[in-house]
C-alpha cells in the first residue's frame, strides 16, 4: 500500500514552508470556509425576510462549519459521481445539517464559494507575509545599526570602489524590503474592497432578483450583508461570473517583486561570503560540503535565491491566465489557479523564514574587512592626497603625475607579485610628498571615506523603519527567529 514516502512531496509544502501558511490553503481550510460562507449566505438571505431559511437550519449549518475527516471521504465519492466539486461538498454538507439540505448555496453559483474563499485565502495570506516581512525588515534594521560606522569596499561594475559601510549596504536591503512592505499592504488594501460578493451566474444577479421576487434593494442588500460577514470592506459592483483573474495579477505581481529581492539580497550575502567579509549562520555540527570539510558554504542564500527565483517567475502564470478567459468565464484557469497561487504564498513564506534566519544571524568577519580596505584604499586616498598638496601650493597636474607613477608601480607589486599595497610606503619614501606626511594618516582614514553612511542608515530606520514598526508593534511581540526544517 502507498505511503508518503511512494508519492511524489512538494518539497514547499514537505521542506520549506510555515504550517501557518500551510493551512491557510489546505483542503480543511478551504471547504471549511466554504461551508463559513454558506452560513452567511443563509444568514443574510434569512434577516432579509426569507422565512423557508430557519434558526434551526441556521444553527445547524454552524454546528458542522468545520469539516471533519470522514467527510472528505463522502465528498470524494460524490465528486467522482457528479464531476462537479463544489455539488458534492453541498451534498456533503447536507448530510452533516439535514434541516438545512435544502437551502445551501440558494441562489448561488459554485464561483461564490470558490472565489469568495480564494480572495479570503490572499487576504489572509497577505497578512501573514506582511507580518514575517515585517519582523525581518526588524531584524536587518538592527544589523544596520550595529555596522553603520563599519567601513568596508564599496563596489561599482564588480570592482572596487569608494568605501561604503557593512549597515548602510545593509540599509539598500532595506530599503527595497520597505517598497515590497508597501507593495504587499497596497494588494491587501485592494484585496479588501474587491469581494466577489452575491453575484450570481454571469454576475447578473439574475437569480436572487427571483428569490427576492423583483426586490433589487433586497439584492444589493444581500450583497453587502454577505461581504461585512466575509470581513471585506467593499464587493466589486460588477463580476462576472469569476471575480477579475487581473486580482490575481496583482497580487502575484507584488509577491513577484519580493522574489526579486530575495534574490538580489541572497546574492549580495553570497559575494560577501566569497570574500570572506560576512557569512551566514552555520551551526556546531553543519557539513558545508561532503569532500571538503574546511568549507561554510552560503547554502541558506543559496536556497534564497533559488526560492526567490521561483517566486517571480510566477508572475508569467497568472498574467497568461488572465488574458486567456473568455467573455463572461471559461474553465481553463481552474487547475493552474490550484497551483500558482498556493504555490506563490507557501515561496514567499519560504523566502521569508530563510530571510529571517539569515539576517538574525550574520556573521561581521571585521579583521576581514579591514584587510581587504587597506589593500585598495591606497589607491582610492590619491585624490586626497592630490588635494592637500595642491593647497600647500603644488601644481595639481605635477602631483598628479608623481601619484600616477607610483601608483602603477604600487599596483604591479599587488598584481604581478601578489604582495601587499606598498604606495603608502612609496610615498613615506619619496621627498616630494615631504610636507603632506604628517597628515597622511588623517587623509588615509577610512573612516573619512564613508561620507554620510551612518546618518543614512539611522535616518532610514529613525523615520521609514520606525513608522512600520509602530505600525505592526504586535507584530513584533513575539516574534523569533525562524528555524530551519533542513
Amino acid at each position: 500500500m502507498a505511503t508518503d514516502y511512494d508519492t511524489y512531496q512538494n518539497p514547499l509544502n514537505s521542506r520549506y514552508c510555515s504550517e501557518q501558511m500551510k493551512y491557510i490553503f489546505s483542503p480543511r481550510n478551504r471547504f471549511s470556509t466554504w461551508r463559513q460562507l454558506w452560513v452567511y449566505l443563509a444568514e443574510a438571505e434569512h434577516e432579509l425576510g426569507l422565512e423557508k431559511i430557519t434558526p434551526a437550519a441556521i444553527q445547524q449549518l454552524k454546528d458542522h462549519v468545520k469539516i471533519q475527516d470522514d467527510e472528505f471521504k463522502t465528498a470524494a465519492v460524490e465528486e467522482k459521481r457528479r464531476r462537479h466539486d463544489v455539488m458534492a461538498h453541498v451534498h456533503t454538507y447536507g448530510v452533516a445539517a439535514p434541516d438545512a439540505a435544502g437551502i445551501i448555496h440558494w441562489g448561488a453559483t459554485s464561483c461564490y464559494v470558490t472565489d469568495n474563499a480564494d480572495l479570503i485565502f490572499l487576504r489572509d495570506a497577505l497578512d501573514l507575509t506582511i507580518s514575517k516581512l515585517v519582523v525581518v525588515i526588524s531584524q536587518l534594521s538592527d544589523f544596520a545599526i550595529k555596522y553603520k560606522d563599519l567601513p568596508c569596499l564599496g563596489y561599482t561594475h564588480g570592482q572596487p570602489a569608494q568605501l561604503v559601510t557593512v549597515g548602510k549596504r545593509a540599509s539598500l536591503w532595506i530599503t527595497d524590503l520597505l517598497r515590497n512592505l508597501r507593495n504587499l499592504e497596497h494588494q491587501r488594501d485592494e484585496v479588501l474592497r474587491s469581494f466577489r460578493g452575491v453575484k450570481g451566474t454571469t454576475g447578473t444577479q439574475a437569480s436572487f432578483l427571483a428569490i427576492f421576487e423583483g426586490d433589487h434593494a433586497k439584492v444589493e442588500a444581500l450583497d453587502e450583508l454577505v461581504t461585512k460577514k466575509a470581513g471585506f470592506e467593499e464587493a466589486e459592483i460588477s463580476t462576472s461570473q469569476t471575480y477579475s483573474r487581473l486580482v490575481d495579477v496583482d497580487v502575484i505581481h507584488a509577491l513577484s517583486a519580493f522574489g526579486c529581492a530575495c534574490e538580489r539580497i541572497g546574492g549580495d550575502i553570497r559575494h560577501l561570503a566569497m570574500f570572506k567579509e560576512i557569512e551566514e549562520p552555520f551551526e556546531k555540527d553543519q557539513i558545508g560540503s561532503s569532500a571538503m570539510a574546511y568549507k561554510r558554504n552560503p547554502m541558506r542564500s543559496e536556497r534564497l535565491c533559488s526560492l526567490g527565483r521561483k517566486l517571480h517567475n510566477f508572475s508569467a502564470d497568472v498574467e497568461q491566465t488572465y488574458a486567456s478567459q473568455w467573455l463572461e468565464r471559461s474553465l481553463d484557469d481552474s487547475a493552474i489557479r490550484r497551483i500558482s497561487l498556493p504555490e506563490s504564498f507557501l515561496c514567499a513564506d519560504a523566502c521569508l523564514i530563510l530571510l529571517n534566519n539569515i539576517s538574525d544571524g550574520l556573521v561581521v568577519n571585521e579583521a576581514v574587512i579591514k584587510q581587504r580596505v587597506e589593500q585598495e584604499l591606497p589607491f582610492m586616498a590619491t585624490e586626497n592626497i592630490i588635494m592637500a598638496l595642491v593647497a600647500t601650493g603644488s601644481s595639481r597636474q605635477e602631483v598628479h603625475e608623481e601619484i600616477r607613477v607610483l601608483s602603477h608601480e604600487a599596483g604591479a607589486v599587488v598584481k604581478q607579485q601578489g604582495k601587499p599595497n606598498d604606495l603608502l610606503e612609496r610615498i613615506r619614501n619619496t621627498p616630494y610628498f615631504a610636507s603632506i606626511l604628517p597628515d597622511l594618516e588623517s587623509l588615509t582614514d577610512p573612516k573619512t571615506f564613508i561620507g554620510r553612511c551612518p546618518e543614512i542608515v539611522e535616518k532610514l530606520i529613525k523615520t521609514k523603519v520606525a513608522d512600520v514598526k509602530s505600525r505592526y508593534a504586535s507584530a513584533l511581540v513575539n516574534a523569533q527567529v525562524a528555524e530551519l526544517h533542513v
